[in-house]
């Protein structure tokens, strides 16, 4: 039989403290918080379950780390029901940015690239980075000015609503440059999501459902001639080597 101490289950750390509630509650002595919220005192644990129960209610440890733990008589279904509220919420107020990206060609002409950049105001106004990224093709990679041109234009175009925060740079063949929403952007973004939390709970108190909010539209990928150009360098790769 192995000796020692038991094996450590970093799982145990993540799922935190099991909450105990009545007779799983296994200590001689609690500290006691009546349902009115005032102070009991220290209790014998025995004493304080059965003065739970004459109300109808329940013993449940609120702080296992305390000497001696502190419980509170309640009504567990209903405390569970509200800390799960409480998550669901903190989850929604949570500020998560996304970086969209959206992806051009050297050759993308002046109309896909208009409609491009309506589409990254949309999402920087959506609270979103949005990361431009322009591919080279074969030879295309030997004038990358081109590449330099769209992006400026893209730039100037979004400047009243994003900030640059990378410049353009080439990775492996592309080149692309990411920008985030400005500080007025995201307070316009944090004030239309408490107002959406606000009607939010409004919608559940009356019992009515909120319609889905509006999703950001995704592009496709500029690749339409693609084929095309790897035809182009094949021909140009076969003329080379005779």
């Amino acid at each position: 039989m192995a000796l020692g101490h038991p094996r450590f289950d970093p799982r145990a750390q993540q799922r935190g403290y099991p909450i105990r509630v009545n007779h799983r509650i296994r200590v001689p002595e609690v500290r006691v918080i009546g349902a009115d919220g005032g102070m009991l005192g220290v209790l014998q644990t025995h004493e304080a379950l059965r003065m739970a129960q004459e109300q109808g209610l329940d013993l449940v440890e609120v702080n296992p780390k305390a000497e001696p733990p502190v419980c509170k008589i309640l009504d567990f279904g209903k405390y569970k029901y509200e800390e799960k509220k409480k998550q669901a919420q903190a989850r929604r107020n949570q500020s998560v940015v996304e970086i969209k990206e959206i992806k051009l060609r050297p050759k993308t002409d002046d109309h896909d690239i208009a409609f491009k950049v309506k589409a990254a105001r949309r999402f920087v106004e959506g609270g979103h980075k949005v990361k431009f990224t322009v591919r080279f093709r074969g030879r295309e990679i030997t004038h990358p000015e081109k590449a330099h041109e769209q992006l400026d234009i893209i730039l100037k175009a979004v400047d009243d609503v994003a900030n640059v925060e990378t410049r353009p740079m080439m990775e492996a063949r592309a080149m692309s440059v990411v920008v985030a929403p400005k500080p007025l952007v995201m307070q316009r973004v944090a004030q239309q999501r408490a107002a959406q939390e606000k009607a939010r709970q409004q919608a559940e108190k009356e019992g009515r459902e909120l319609p889905p909010e509006p999703s950001l539209m995704d592009l496709p990928d500029d690749d339409d001639d693609d084929d095309d150009d790897d035809d182009d360098d094949a021909e140009g790769d076969e003329s080379t080597s005779n």
